[in-house]
């Protein structure tokens, strides 16, 4: 699955995670910490969308 930020686009990709962050590829959109920001812009979870 793909999530979208709808402030700035970022897509957060579970097969990819965000390495540069720490976040291991397969992690679960759902099992990111409740802190997790966008990697571009620095929005909270609640600012993401699943990608159709």
């Amino acid at each position: 699955m793909k999530y979208v930020c709808q402030a700035c686009g970022y897509v957060y990709d579970e097969d990819l995670g965000d390495p540069d962050r720490g976040i291991p590829a397969g992690t679960k959109f759902e099992d990111l910490p409740d802190d997790y920001k966008c990697a571009w812009c620095g929005v909270g979870k609640d600012m993401f969308v699943q990608q159709k």
